[in-house]
Parts: structure tokens; C-alpha cells; sequence
């Protein structure tokens, strides 16, 4: 018979997972604005504004001294001795690998076909979650996480972003790339010795600080620019490579890496109809048909169980 303490542990246990879901749905929210704010700010081949690697590593650098600025406001601790790895491995994969790829892709493709290669996501985040935090999938949570992605993939053969071209590959790296990096911040982040989730992706920031600074400032643009793209900039540096983090890596602690990666099954879309709405691209009716496939597919992931860690040998 459970005694009223472990009730209370197990509401409040509850009530985190349910939390750690909504954290995580706003930070998809906010990462769902980043490929079409990023196509705007970055322009096209055919009608370029800022420079790709500007947008790219630039607007880490400005996230960078918005997190000193934090962290010496909120007197935060240094990171652990432990920590310092996987901070340098998320820098890496959230700070330069994601931005830069995306950053070059988008320049040869349009938003709505970057979010739809980019659906792949949740599929990359819960198997590198799997491997490097040691859990345990069930099938069931497996068959649904597969099933999204391959409506993904339908969804990119049915629109044209079948054939194999750069955009694509450089879309996929990114996909790797943004993978690793969300693991390795949410590893920081959880634990009874880790980091707040604030504390974590702005740490990560200012250890990227020394590659991300100078190209903000050697590569700040001398012509004239379009206002709209100062604005994506804005958008991409503040909220894509700083806040979203702060809900993003505190939704994956506590309600766990792989249940909340697969809220990313609905960013691509998220993502179309803003590239509806920013950039004016087309919607093409099909499109409301494959976005509640998937909302299926996260809703039923969900429900399946996902196992507690392995125990290390």
C-alpha cells in the first residue's frame, strides 16, 4: 500500500512529465520560426540579403554576450568539471553545426521544403537520446516515432524534396548536427548535479563565444539591407539560439529526452505555415492532411512507454 509520501512523490512526478511536455512544445513553437526567419534574413541565391555565415554564427555571437550578461546577472556557478564535455559537444552541434548547414541550405531551397527534410528530427533526437543516455524504447514508441518519419519522408517525395541535391544533405547534417547537441545540453541539464536549463545553453553560448564573436564583428554587412531581414536576424538570435533553449532544455529534463523529442514531429509544419505567413509561400492543401497524420503519431508516442535507463556495465 503506498504511504501518502510516495503519493506525493508520485503526483509531483506527474506533474514534471506534464510540464516537461509543455516546455517542450513552447520551444518547438519557438524553433519552428527559425527556418523561415532564417530564409528571411539570409534572402536567396536569386535575391540574397545577409550573408549566410553571418546569419549562421553571427547571431550566436549576439546570443553569446546575452549570456554573459545573464549569467553574471543571476550570479551563476561554474560548470562542473563533468559538464565541460558535453557543453563543448552541444556548442558544436546547436551553436555551429545546425545554424551553419541550415544557414547554406536554405539558400538553395525554400523554407517549406527545409522544414519538411528537417521533420526528421525527433526520429535523430530519440535515437542519439537512446545510445547516449542508456533508455529504453518500447516498439510500440519506436513503430509511431518510425511511422512519423516516414510520413515526413512521404510528405518530401509528394512535394518534390525527393531527389537528392546539396540543400538536402546539408539539411540532413544539420539534422545530426542539432540532434547531438539537444542530447548533450539535456544531459547537462538533468540530474541532481546538473545545470538549470538556462544556465546550460547559455553556458554553451559563451564557450562558443571565441569562434561566434569575431565573425559577428568581421563579418557585420557594409550594404544596405532590407529591414525584414534584420528582423529574422533579431528573431534567430534571441529566440532560435537563446530563449527557446531555456524551454527546450528544461522540457527534455524533466519529462524526459525521448517522450518530448517527438513534439518535433509537428515543428516542420508549424514551420510551413509560417513560411505561409512570413515569407508567403505557398500552402498547398495536401499539406492540413499530412500535419494531422503526424499529430496522430506524436499524440499515440506518447502514450507508449519509454523504459528507465540501462544500467552501465
Amino acid at each position: 500500500m503506498p504511504t501518502p509520501g510516495s503519493a506525493a512523490v508520485e503526483v509531483e512526478h506527474a506533474r514534471r512529465l506534464r510540464a516537461g511536455l509543455w516546455l517542450g512544445l513552447l520551444g518547438m513553437l519557438i524553433f519552428a520560426g527559425t527556418i523561415p526567419m532564417t530564409r528571411l534574413a539570409s534572402g536567396s541565391n536569386e535575391a540574397p540579403q545577409l550573408p549566410p555565415v553571418f546569419v549562421a554564427i553571427g547571431r550566436a555571437g549576439v546570443a553569446g554576450l546575452l549570456s554573459v550578461a545573464y549569467l553574471l546577472v543571476t550570479r551563476a556557478p561554474w560548470p562542473r568539471k563533468s559538464h565541460w564535455t558535453m557543453l563543448f559537444m552541444s556548442a558544436l552541434g546547436n551553436v555551429l553545426g545546425w545554424p551553419l548547414l541550415l544557414g547554406l541550405a536554405v539558400r538553395r531551397v525554400d523554407a517549406m521544403h527545409a522544414s519538411v527534410i528537417t521533420g526528421l528530427m525527433p526520429l535523430a533526437t530519440a535515437a542519439v537520446g537512446a545510445l547516449m543516455l542508456h533508455q529504453r524504447p518500447s516498439r510500440g514508441f519506436w513503430a509511431f516515432a518510425l511511422l512519423g518519419a516516414a510520413l515526413v519522408v512521404a510528405f518530401a517525395a509528394w512535394s518534390g524534396a525527393g531527389r537528392p541535391q546539396l540543400g538536402d544533405l546539408l539539411l540532413l547534417g544539420a539534422v545530426i548536427a542539432s540532434s547531438i547537441g539537444y542530447i548533450c545540453g539535456a544531459r547537462v541539464s538533468s540530474g541532481p548535479q546538473g545545470m538549470t536549463a538556462e544556465q546550460t545553453i547559455s553556458w554553451v553560448l559563451v564557450l562558443a563565444l571565441p569562434a561566434t564573436l569575431p565573425v559577428l564583428v568581421m563579418q557585420w554587412p557594409t550594404a544596405p539591407v532590407h529591414p525584414a531581414a534584420w528582423a529574422g536576424f533579431a528573431y534567430v538570435a534571441t529566440c532560435s539560439m537563446w530563449m527557446g533553449f531555456f524551454a527546450w532544455y528544461r522540457g527534455m529534463a524533466w519529462g524526459g529526452a525521448l517522450s518530448v523529442s517527438q513534439v518535433q514531429l509537428l515543428q516542420p509544419f508549424v514551420s510551413i505555415l509560417l513560411s505561409v505567413a512570413v515569407l508567403g509561400e505557398r500552402l498547398r492543401p495536401a499539406t492540413l492532411g499530412f500535419s494531422i497524420a503526424v499529430m496522430a503519431c506524436v499524440y499515440l508516442g506518447r502514450r507508449m512507454s519509454v523504459g528507465a535507463p540501462r544500467p552501465r556495465s
